[in-house]
């Protein structure tokens, strides 16, 4: 019944489609994995019940070996259940069987909503959890009426909650539906309190039991969630590389397999390299090569032509530097060690060039406004050495702690100017090899991050000649010391990391602006059969989307209208329709609003799936729209019926437009150039067409 789940064994475009990849090898091989981690408790679900078996992925089209079925089957499953759903919602606003069973057909033929929820992406399972936290508190505010704190009363509140979580737990633009959820529970609070017929216990168990059901639970099962997926993975994977040293340390293999044993105090004599704690554009570490700096950079500024320091994103033996003592001329660790804490005064030598890292009154080559950082060389000329750093631990405990590996975060203050260790995060030129600039930052204010460093890879050294020091620099550590992250420590930075992290590429081929989407002016094409011109878009019905938005537009309308009639006494509409009115346009017309105008103000690539929630919405609206227009402004039975006539007739278009776009929906029959061009109704659709 459900082979169709199967078809296409390949979707082609790159765009939010990493589903499988995820499943494969961020869960299979239980590798940590960044995006959308919260999906990982539902995906590990499926795929334990079907055995797959991570090893086919690599294939360009999924082999027998791979679960198709059974990872389509869970967005098939919320697209399917948001049909329902809809009708639920209208009903539950108290709106008729026509205006509801309207809704549902409308959800139900509206093809983009049918493409996303065919494949193996998300943005179906968010918008059934949406529907799902609209329609139970809507059961819970009816039942407020007649039975409050009965079981129907507590299993609505509680499943709102959850629904909530759920819908953020698929991913971050659920918190748009739980922010709409939480302003009309307000605004309903806000009323409750005014309530006079009821006590004061009374009103504060009603206000208690909201607080844990629609905070409290939301918050601790977006904690569970995380709790599973730090549980399920940990092992180092392809994508840890982004996070901080101290959480790729806590990950099985990877960082972890190199550090595991290092020494924990930094003691003076110590090999280490160090990443910056910042991490952008690219995790780098502090890094030197023979190389020296032009005498001349491109713009007709001098350097010093001392020897370049730079930041480098790749492992690399260059990126060891010795802590040395300025007291002492010996670059091995003492016996006893002595630990470096902070506020010590250090020198920090390049392994394998044992140059000095130094830096003095010449203007960086990108960055003039700063100074620049080199290894010094002694030239025999009037620019003697200024190498001397002292150690700030931003995140002490106390003013005598000791510097530690992966644990502490670190400034280095140069003791001459007071300049601080920065990275710029700019690209050097073809003569610094492409790496990122390091600078001295002397008007630093604050601890931001690019200036703060942490010692990722440790060992005591104990070659006594430079040939026996280099010889311990290519070696690999030893030794067995664990320093495992708490969870909320690394739940905390992985929140932080999925919120701000932002990719290099900024533009794609299925690219779009909001204001694309409310004209449906773009469309996303997922598959293109390898031999005939059979194909998948996600495409929108033309006619719902355009009606969807007019029909937002005009509930604006019509509620400053009544609005400015009721400040002046005059009542259009009886007192209940008035809040129906209300409540359908705060659930329906706000969560279009907060689930779209956000959008504006964000940077990242944007795509036409990301206005799915706010379209469904709008498609709930619709409905509600057009039984208003009959019921409250077609004043005759004659104005009533011919408005009857033509949304039958409007119904009809949109249900010939959903099958006239079936091929680029189901993509299950081949087309010829010709039909590819009629289906193009828009200049801007990229439909695939063979010559």
């Amino acid at each position: 019944m459900l082979e169709f789940l199967k078809r296409p064994m390949v979707v082609t475009a790159d765009i939010n489609l990493h589903v499988v990849a995820l499943t494969g090898v961020g869960l299979l091989s239980r590798l940590w994995h960044l995006t959308y981690p919260r999906a990982v408790c539902i995906l590990e679900s499926m795929r334990l019940l079907h055995g797959f078996s991570a090893a086919v992925i690599a294939f360009p089209e999924y082999t027998s070996n791979v679960p198709v079925w059974s990872l389509r089957l869970l967005p098939a499953l919320a697209g399917a259940l948001s049909v329902p759903m809809a009708y639920q919602i209208v009903s539950e606003l108290q709106y008729s069987h026509c205006a509801a069973m309207g809704a549902a057909l409308l959800v139900l033929i509206e093809n983009a909503l049918i493409t996303q929820s065919r494949l193996m992406l998300l943005e179906s399972p968010l918008i059934f959890f949406n529907l799902l936290a609209v329609l139970s508190y809507l059961k819970f505010f009816n039942s407020q009426k007649h039975s409050p704190f009965s079981l129907p009363w507590w299993f609505w509140l509680t499943l709102t909650g959850v629904a909530c979580a759920c819908a953020v737990g698929v991913k971050y633009m659920g918190v748009f539906t739980y922010l709409l959820v939480l302003g009309v529970a307000a605004v309903h609070a806000w009323q409750l309190i005014g309530d006079q017929t009821l006590s004061n216990v009374c009103v504060f168990c009603h206000l208690l039991s909201r607080a844990v059901a629609l905070l409290v639970i939301p918050v601790v099962m977006y904690l569970l969630f995380f709790y599973v997926h730090l549980t399920l993975l940990y092992r180092s994977g392809p994508h840890d590389q982004i996070m901080s040293s101290p959480f790729q340390a806590s990950l099985e293999g990877g960082l972890a397999r190199i550090t595991q044993g290092q020494p924990l105090e930094v003691a003076f004599g110590s090999q280490v390299t160090l990443r910056n704690v910042f991490g952008k554009p690219l995790p780098c570490w502090l890094h030197s090569h023979q190389n020296a700096y032009p005498m001349i950079y491109e713009n007709g500024r001098g350097s010093s032509h001392q020897q370049q320091v730079t930041c480098y994103p790749f492992k690399d033996v260059n990126n060891w530097w010795i802590v040395k003592d300025p007291g002492r001329h010996e670059l091995v660790v003492s016996n006893p060690p002595k630990p470096v804490r902070h506020g010590d005064v250090v020198q920090l030598v390049h392994g394998m060039t044992t140059r000095f890292l130094n830096t003095h009154d010449v203007a960086a080559p990108l960055s003039p406004h700063a100074q620049e950082i080199s290894c010094y060389v002694d030239y025999n000329i009037s620019m003697p050495a200024q190498n001397l750093w002292r150690l700030d631990i931003v995140n002490r405990e106390s003013d005598r702690d000791s510097w530690k590996t992966i644990l502490s975060e670190v400034r280095f203050v140069h003791v001459n100017t007071s300049a601080v260790l920065k990275l710029s995060g700019a690209h050097l030129p073809d003569w610094g090899f492409r790496q990122l600039e390091v600078v001295g930052e002397r008007l630093a204010r604050g601890h931001h991050e690019s200036m703060l460093w942490n010692v990722e890879e440790h060992r005591y050294g104990k070659g006594q000649e430079q040939r026996e020091r280099e010889l311990e620099l290519h070696a690999p550590t030893r030794a067995d010391i664990s320093r495992n992250l708490s969870f909320m420590a690394r739940f905390s930075e992985l929140q932080w990391r999925m919120l701000t992290l932002r990719t290099e590429d900024t533009e794609h081929k299925y690219s779009s602006t909001p204001l694309d989407w409310l004209t449906l002016d773009t469309n996303i094409a997922y598959w293109l059969h390898p031999r005939t011109s059979a194909q998948i878009h996600l495409v929108g019905n033309v006619v719902i989307w355009t009606s969807a938005s007019l029909a937002t537009a005009a509930y604006v309308l019509l509620f400053l209208w009544y609005l400015l009639r009721r400040r002046r006494r005059a009542c259009d509409l009886p007192e209940d329709a008035w809040l129906r009115w209300l409540l359908a346009g705060g659930l329906c017309a706000g969560g279009w609003a907060l689930n779209f105008l956000p959008f504006f103000l964000t940077e990242k690539t944007l795509f036409l799936y990301h206005y799915l929630p706010a379209l469904t919405f709008q498609v709930l609206l619709l409905p509600i729209v057009l039984q208003h227009v009959g019921d409250h402004l077609c004043r005759s039975q004659l104005q009533r019926s011919l408005f009857s006539a033509l949304v039958v007739a409007w119904y009809s278009s949109a249900c010939r437009t959903s099958y006239t776009l079936r091929p680029l929906t189901y993509g299950d029959r081949s087309l010829s150039p010709g039909d590819l061009q009629a289906l193009r109704w828009r200049e801007s659709w990229d439909i695939l067409i063979r010559k």
